[in-house]
């Protein structure tokens, strides 16, 4: 029985090396992005469970790798993922299209699982303002000028004038609701579904012209002269993406704008990374351009479409090393699994967008068309 099982184990390590040989990574090589493994088991897990195995195997040590996001940039920029799916997948995909894994009864999980982890954690990985979703980097060369360059950015996209009201859904931490009224001296709405980011907002932004709510978006009313939503799209769901684009046509005055920053994917299947949504984004999906553009025709005129996808490649090598460097500061909060399944979740999310396979796009619609054309702004 034990020389079966070792003959096992050997047929499924052969399957893996030549699987990892397609993007030039070698098992227990000694090249950075070369992947260290520690118990023999691994193999028939990747098999079985693909995604979910490969990241749960590395939260118990089963293997290590010294660049986690060179690693995830070369099997990702390979396909590997697409060599081979296994039944775990398979269902996983079936799930997602058969059943509406974010409506409203579940619009809360995500601020439970993810966002009310700890206040403190954000602060030491983030910058100074909070902001969790891509920064520019165009000309900026730290975290808290690139995220202010991006914040600037998204209001000048939206030529905010003193006054107007602004609708800010998925607000985070305020960062982006205390900008805008202190800048550009309007009134913002910032809705979220964490309870710990509500909190924290409301204290950021008191005395100003700001009111966070802690609510679900399929809830809003009134009207707003802007909209904005940053980093949050992608808890929507394909299934939702329709009903939002109704929501936010609602609320926008007809001479209004509306800004969409949000994580995308090239191709409009239904593709389930079934560790990151146990772990780390649950219920979570990346939207395609051909379904933002379904969702959103007949309710509003496409002004303007950016891509700047490498720039969260950069920002999240920065997150990883704040966090990285200030785990003696966590780690009385979080277990070494923890710190292991955090580091797992941001480099491979760097080597995802480094291989390109991620896009991050800034995209502005208007109800009725800007009158005489819009004037994009890019830096």
């Amino acid at each position: 029985m034990r020389r079966g099982r070792t003959m096992s184990q050997h047929n499924f390590r052969r399957k893996v090396e030549r699987l990892l040989s397609l993007a030039d990574v070698e098992i227990d090589g000694d090249r950075p992005w070369d992947i260290q493994v520690h118990n023999e088991k691994l193999y028939a897990t990747v098999l079985a469970q693909g995604a979910l195995g490969l990241g749960e195997s590395y939260m118990d040590r089963w293997w290590d790798c010294n660049r986690l996001d060179e690693f995830f940039h070369r099997i990702l920029r390979a396909e590997l993922d697409a060599k081979f799916r296994p039944w775990s997948e398979v269902f996983a995909v079936l799930k997602a299209r058969l059943f509406n894994l974010q409506k409203p009864s579940r619009a809360f999980q995500i601020g439970q699982h993810h966002y009310d982890i700890g206040n403190e954690l954000y602060r030491r990985m983030l910058d100074n303002r909070l902001i969790y979703s891509c920064a520019r980097w165009e000309t900026a060369s730290t975290l808290d000028e690139a995220q202010e360059a991006k914040l600037e950015l998204v209001c000048r996209k939206l030529d905010l004038q003193p006054g107007m009201r602004v609708l800010d859904i998925g607000c985070g931490w305020g960062g982006t609701a205390k900008f805008a009224a202190e800048r550009y001296q309007v009134e913002v709405l910032g809705i979220t579904v964490s309870k710990q980011q509500a909190n924290f907002a409301k204290e950021l932004c008191r005395g100003l012209p700001v009111e966070i709510r802690f609510q679900d978006y399929r809830r809003l009313d009134g009207t707003f002269d802007r909209i904005l939503c940053v980093g949050m799209f992608e808890h929507v769901g394909e299934k939702n993406y329709l009903t939002f684009m109704h929501v936010v046509r609602r609320c926008l005055k007809d001479q209004g704008l509306f800004l969409l920053h949000t994580i995308g994917r090239s191709d409009s299947g239904v593709r389930v990374d079934t560790w990151m949504r146990r772990y780390i984004f649950p219920n979570s999906m990346l939207p395609s351009a051909s379904q933002i553009c379904t969702a959103s025709e007949g309710l509003f005129v496409l002004e303007d479409w950016s891509n700047f996808g490498a720039d969260y490649d950069k920002t999240l090598m920065h997150w990883f090393r704040n966090f990285d460097e200030n785990w003696g500061a966590l780690k009385d909060h979080y277990d070494e699994r923890f710190y292991r399944m955090w580091k797992y979740f941001l480099l491979s999310a760097a080597g995802a967008f480094r291989a390109r396979r991620n896009q991050l796009w800034q995209i502005v619609l208007s109800p009725e068309g800007v009158p005489g054309g819009y004037r994009a702004c890019r830096g």
